[in-house]
């Protein structure tokens, strides 16, 4: 696994990523150095993570992007700020209540207080290319959030998070303690609040790391690892990218899922069953053990059950993080002007797959994060350089039929699979996105 296969993962991970995988992923804590990173990457200008974020970025979306709730949480100490009082009225037109106000976020930051901007990766251009990267180099959905802490402050303390994180230092520096779980590989559904004495206890004694973070510095942190920040003698600014792990748990739910298709199980309890009553449940969780152990010890339906897993997780994993970005006006003008001259390419981003035809002349099934596209048969000629992911001309593109890579084209800039340089989101200069669904929040 080289920085070519894993470009992504490399600025997070420095040192051998086949051993990172192997040894450490979801299992131990990595620190990687801006240099290491740098001499991994092969770049002697090294810019850390400037061209990912800075203040001037926070900045930016503080005072002129118009973030509303939940875009913004602000903490100081473990307690967070309600948003009545850095939020307000949007003005005359806008029919907003929850606009935040940059003098009153100015003042708490003042204060002392932690600015967090969450789901960047949905307000940031550079950043959401960074996890919609990382989602196709880890295999899982990915959040980005922005911590900003004024000097020697600590916004959060002690705690764990219920998915991996990476943390990216932007600006300044801050000294990160880090302790072993105390409830190993966290689900979702359980919180560190859930452990709270445990997690007392646990950070009162000798960290595994106790490390000052500086400027282009990564952290890695599997769930469930107690950790705690604070800002040294200037302000810190650092990106923690959230990664939302599919497990065995999820496998297990897609396996239960098909389980809907058993009338037995689908069958009410008796009227009036008291279900405070461990006798008078036993019954009834002998048939669903019963029916259960049935339903995976049939070997026959293997094929079958890993085919509804591969949907159902493709859709929250692929889903998880969108695509680049696409001007619409200039993408609908470059639909109807398409040519053979026209150059176009694959969306940053978009996760996607190929399903051959059943038997011949039947359709080519274009299989995307939401639905599943069919193509006649004859694209499947043009479609595998169009997906490529490189730019290429409309007119260099092989064909069974002359016009079929237009036709093709047309189709999938339609649907938002293809842009063409124009119509593309970003270009090659960073600038801001747009806002819209954070994602999900994280105290790290």
């Amino acid at each position: 696994m080289t920085s070519t296969d894993r470009p992504f993962l490399r600025r997070a991970v420095a040192g051998d990523l086949d051993a990172f995988a192997q040894e450490a992923w979801g299992r131990q804590a990595v620190l990687s150095r801006r240099d290491d990173l740098a001499k991994d990457r092969g770049t002697t200008d090294e810019p850390g993570f400037g061209d990912l974020f800075s203040l001037d970025a926070v900045d930016e979306l503080l005072a002129h992007r118009g973030l509303r709730t939940p875009f913004l949480r602000i903490a100081k100490q473990g307690t967070v700020v309600d948003s009545k009082h850095f939020t307000g009225d949007g003005g005359v037109g806008a029919e907003v209540s929850d606009q935040l106000r940059d003098d009153r976020v100015a003042a708490l930051f003042a204060d002392g207080h932690t600015v967090v901007l969450q789901g960047v990766h949905r307000t940031w251009a550079p950043v959401t290319e960074l996890a919609s990267g990382l989602n196709a180099d880890l295999g899982h959905p990915v959040q980005v959030n922005a911590y900003v802490t004024p000097a020697s402050s600590t916004g959060f303390s002690a705690h764990y998070d219920v998915h991996d994180v990476f943390v990216l230092q932007i600006a300044g520096t801050k000294r990160w303690h880090v302790h072993a779980p105390v409830h190993p590989d966290p689900l979702r559904t359980q919180p560190w609040n859930d452990h709270a004495a445990a997690v007392r206890a646990r950070a009162a004694e000798e960290p595994l790391l106790d490390e000052v973070l500086h400027p282009g510095d990564a952290l890695y942190l599997p769930r469930g690892y107690l950790h705690s920040a604070t800002a040294q003698g200037e302000v810190s600014a650092h990106l923690t990218v959230g990664v939302h792990v599919v497990t065995r748990h999820a496998l297990l739910e897609t396996l239960l899922a098909g389980l809907a298709d058993d009338p037995e199980l689908r069958g009410s309890l008796p009227l009036g069953v008291d279900v405070s009553d461990p006798a008078a449940l036993a019954p009834h969780l002998e048939v669903v053990a019963r029916r259960a152990a049935e339903h995976f010890t049939d070997r026959s339906h293997d094929d079958a059950r890993a085919a509804h897993a591969a949907r159902r997780l493709r859709g929250r994993v692929w889903s998880g993080n969108r695509p680049e970005s696409l001007r619409p006006l200039r993408q609908a003008a470059a639909v109807h002007a398409l040519g053979p001259d026209s150059v176009v390419r694959l969306r940053h981003g978009l996760r996607h797959r190929v399903l051959p035809p059943a038997a011949d002349g039947a359709p080519v099934r274009l299989e995307l994060p939401d639905r599943t596209l069919e193509l006649p048969a004859a694209a499947a000629t043009p479609l595998a350089a169009l997906l490529d992911g490189a730019p290429v001309r409309l007119g260099d593109v092989p064909e069974a039929d002359p016009g079929d890579a237009v036709v093709v084209a047309r189709r999938l800039l339609t649907e938002g699979v293809l842009v063409t340089p124009d119509s593309a989101g970003r270009t090659s200069a960073p600038e801001g996105g747009v806002p819209g669904d954070p994602g999900g929040t994280t105290d790290t």
